[in-house]
């Protein structure tokens, strides 16, 4: 009888553990779907661009490497779904205007010295075969009527298109802006980067690792 009383603790104690799994899997919630905005650059404008990698910090312009002005950015990205599996092959753009909150887009005035020429404003990547991608840009800067953001948009099969914002944790421009006070309280810490400095030998002088969980 007191064998058959541990069987049961041993039973219970399996089923316990099956129930708790889906509701652990159901606690990662998906990133919040935001705008584009007004000036996510249109693919045919961009075929015109040289240079539209993973770097954001530099581009090239013939023999010239242009350094972007700011503080440079080392950001870090996992792509995970909300069952907690990684997310390989994913598309990721990110865009955000520069140091002089200039966006790169054909509606915005090119005027030399209305924008940064060393700063790329768009850049792309794939996650690798563990989710992950770099890329490097810089810590974004407020304009007029937002808080410091970078946009993001994600594609893959299994959900298809997904775009967002990203911020800044913990700048004080987040609780005055418009967009982020929409997002509930408990969806926040999807969209938020916690910035570190990076190290010295780096080259950059902040540094983000962040998860982005995606729906599955």
């Amino acid at each position: 009888m007191r064998r058959m009383n541990g069987l049961r603790r041993l039973l219970l104690l399996g089923t316990a553990a099956t129930l708790a799994a889906p509701a652990l899997a159901s606690s990662r919630r998906a990133l919040v779907t935001m705008t584009d905005g007004p000036f996510y650059p249109p693919s045919a404008w961009r075929a015109a661009w040289a240079d539209q990698d993973a770097d954001l910090s530099r581009v090239q312009r013939g023999g010239q490497v242009l350094q972007a002005r700011g503080e440079h950015l080392g950001l870090e990205l996992t792509l995970v779904d909300t069952a907690g599996r990684v997310l390989d092959g994913a598309e990721i753009e990110i865009w955000q205007c520069d140091a002089l909150a200039a966006y790169r887009h054909p509606r915005v005035p090119a005027a030399p010295g209305s924008f940064d020429e060393g700063f790329q404003g768009f850049g792309a990547t794939r996650s690798n075969a563990r989710g992950m991608a770099r890329l490097r840009t810089i810590r974004p800067v407020p304009y007029p009527g937002r808080t410091p953001h970078i946009h993001v948009k994600l594609r893959h099969a299994s959900f298809g298109e997904l775009g967002s914002q990203l911020f800044v944790a913990g700048d004080p421009g987040n609780a005055r802006d418009f967009l982020w006070r929409a997002v509930a309280p408990e969806d926040r810490a999807g969209l938020e980067l916690p910035l570190q400095a990076a190290t010295a030998d780096s080259g950059l002088r902040w540094a983000a690792r962040h998860t982005l969980v995606l729906p599955a």
